[in-house]
């Protein structure tokens, strides 16, 4: 797990020191997920300085945003995350639909249900959440969860599953048949017990998987698609899973925190990761589609074919949930602090 380094400036800024220069942008974002390429190229385009800060979790960063620490000018929040800081006013109306180039945006992405007609966010990366197997030594030909809820002998010890609350109770929910965004007593428990009882074999809650899995400290765990590709370049018995009882669809999104102190900084890099060539860097650089038409001619042509970004024929559809009630994040949250403590 990455730490949260903060640049010297912007712990300048939170102590009440004066604004930031004209010239800079923050952006806080998930580790290993913004091209150097295209920060450099955004850096020499616009005359800004792009600082980048790292968190672990949508939790993590939602939780800091409610705390009031300021600073940021950028968010790259996941989709069901976007409704929650919509609805709590956190975010900044930039009317992306407006910009210049949202003409590039893919349809399906333009008028979303976690942000109607695009009045916060833009499109950055999207994907799915299903898992990862060493096929050297884990036999996932029956593509089920039961290789990581049930696993065998081999595997006892070396799982890792993804430290993001919502992830990994939907995908227990799966397994065990239930219904998202579910407040049921007996259901939680029945979740509870099933992850309860996993941990003995879990080594780590850890959502940087690339490492784990190219280094074969674990040999199955829970990841996204493009950290699962990157982790089979570095080695390639490495197998991304769409579980058969489904998986979970996401799109993660470009959107400006309320107070931003760079505010048209902001909106010109908005403007910026929805031009084709810079959309193609994202995917080039993470392994994850971009939701933007023209960047296909600018992606590298081994990402065409990929199993990560092509679901077989017979996989379930992704599922992209909406945000749970405030009384369905309540309960989550008890489960998953009885689970890690």
């Amino acid at each position: 797990m990455k730490k949260i380094i903060l640049s010297a400036a912007l712990l300048t800024c939170m102590a009440g020191h004066p604004a930031f220069a004209a010239g800079d942008l923050f952006i806080y974002t998930w580790g290993e997920y913004t091209p150097p390429e295209m920060v450099a190229k955004f850096e020499k385009t616009h005359d800004v300085k792009v600082h980048i800060d790292t968190y672990d979790s949508m939790e993590t960063m939602l939780a800091k945003l409610k705390s009031g620490a300021g600073g940021y000018d950028i968010i790259v929040p996941g989709h069901d995350t976007m409704t929650i800081l919509v609805r709590e006013g956190l975010l900044e109306p930039i009317n992306a639909s407006q910009m210049e180039n949202f003409r590039h945006v893919d349809e399906t992405w333009r008028d979303v249900f976690w942000d109607p007609g695009r009045v916060y966010s833009a499109p950055w990366a999207w994907g799915s959440t299903g898992f990862v197997i060493d096929s050297a030594l884990v036999d996932g030909a029956d593509h089920s969860l039961k290789t990581l809820f049930e696993p065998d002998d081999a595997t006892k010890g070396k799982i890792n599953m993804l430290r993001d609350v919502n992830d990994v109770i939907n995908m227990a929910l799966r397994y065990l048949g239930k219904p998202r965004c579910n407040e049921n007593p007996g259901d939680l428990k029945a979740v509870l017990d099933l992850l309860t009882t996993q941990k003995a074999f879990v080594k780590s809650y850890n959502s940087e998987t690339k490492e784990l899995l190219a280094s074969g400290e674990a040999v199955v765990s829970m990841s996204w698609n493009g950290y699962a590709m990157r982790a089979r370049d570095e080695k390639p018995t490495l197998e991304y899973i769409y579980p058969k009882e489904g998986y979970t669809g996401w799109m993660d999104n470009v959107a400006v925190p309320k107070g931003a102190p760079n505010l048209e900084n902001a909106k010109l890099w908005v403007n910026f990761v929805m031009a084709p060539e810079n959309a193609a860097m994202i995917t080039n650089y993470a392994r994850y589609s971009n939701g933007i038409k023209g960047a296909e001619a600018f992606v590298d042509k081994a990402l065409a074919a990929a199993p990560e970004l092509n679901p077989p024929a017979d996989a379930p559809t992704p599922e992209f949930l909406p945000a749970c009630s405030p009384a369905v994040t309540k309960l989550y949250d008890r489960v998953w602090t009885k689970l890690l403590r």
